[in-house]
């Protein structure tokens, strides 16, 4: 597994990252054995960056971590965790907390249920609009201070709020939804990113799985699974952005490559301070993804690509508008 730096002030990860919340129900039922067994395939496989959020799951993507990192050496693997998504008993969401006593709060209960004394890169998940982002980080720079946490993440916030956060504390990493249908962060917050030496993990590199060649359109809709409210999983918009899928897919065949592939490739492709976290919850989609780390691609290949799928030829937005009108990120 090739490595990479999370910016000028964070750790040295591996070059893909496992992303798992869609291991506690984001996209319907999940097998709790087999989403075990796809953490321990993944740090066998030289992983080591494993990403969660309290709200995952309501804590329960936090203790199958635990469940999971059993045994496994502390220093073996890293731990990104997110904070402050509030959400209700039917897992509603409820908006968001930076409070500084929230951050503190957060880190303790999840510390808790992953059953460390301390995570790798803390983060809030969202800005909180009604605390400056001044405070919120120099919480967390308090935590870093007494121990409990080694670096300090953001996500989806945008260049200003990027600036802010590093004059009170060196950030690591800003995550971001990065790939060949969401590439907005082109225009502001990654070159602002890449001026502060922050590094980007990218999540959504493959569109929540509808550019992942394997998208099954009878899933959608099933319990429990939030694509189902966003405008690119709906109507018309499905059918042409699964047009740009079987146009990639050309792309991949030519490589001899699958779909999925050729898009975290593609993500790879874009920078070394780009680390994709990719969200797969069984052991095949997990080899899948990391084969992509071994695929090369050409300047011809890009120019490919990137004729399959022209920037800005998404059908629909990621999320819903009033989501997306909250996004620090996109403003």
């Amino acid at each position: 597994m090739k490595t990479r730096k999370l910016g000028t002030a964070g750790p040295e990860v591996s070059a893909i990252g496992l992303g798992c919340m869609s291991m506690s129900g984001a996209y319907g039922p999940a097998d709790r054995r087999e989403s075990v067994a796809t953490v321990h395939a993944a740090l066998d496989a030289g992983v080591t960056l494993l990403d969660t959020g309290d709200f995952y799951g309501m804590g329960h993507n936090e203790l199958l971590l635990a469940e999971a990192l059993q045994g496994r050496p502390r220093d073996s693997y890293q731990l990104s965790v997110k904070f402050g998504a509030l959400r209700g008993p039917d897992g509603s969401m409820l908006g968001f907390d930076g409070r500084p006593e929230a951050a503190k709060t957060s880190l303790a209960y999840s510390l808790n249920r992953l059953g460390v004394d301390h995570v790798d890169i803390y983060r809030p998940a969202r800005l909180d609009p009604d605390v400056p982002i001044e405070d919120t980080i120099g919480a967390i720079a308090d935590m870093v201070r007494a121990g409990y946490v080694r670096h300090i993440g953001l996500s989806e916030v945008g260049a200003e709020t990027l600036r802010r956060a590093s004059q009170v504390h060196p950030i690591a990493d800003v995550q971001l939804e990065y790939s060949l249908l969401s590439r907005g962060i082109e225009d502001k917050v990654l070159p602002a990113a890449r001026e502060l030496g922050v590094a980007v993990t990218a999540y959504g590199v493959l569109a929540r799985g509808l550019i992942s060649g394997h998208y099954d359109r009878a899933k959608l809709g099933q319990a429990g699974d939030f694509r189902g409210m966003s405008p690119r999983f709906q109507g018309e918009n499905l059918d042409r952005n699964l047009e740009l899928v079987e146009a990639l897919r050309a792309v991949a065949d030519e490589r001899g490559a699958s779909v999925a592939q050729i898009a975290i490739a593609w993500a790879l492709a874009q920078g070394g301070d780009i680390v994709p976290v990719i969200g797969a919850r069984s052991r095949d989609r997990l080899a899948e993804a990391l084969g992509a780390g071994d695929l090369a691609l050409s300047a011809d290949d890009l120019a490919a690509i990137e004729r399959a799928v022209p920037r800005g030829s998404a059908a629909g937005e990621r999320y819903p508008a009033q989501h997306m009108a909250a996004l620090d990120s996109e403003r």
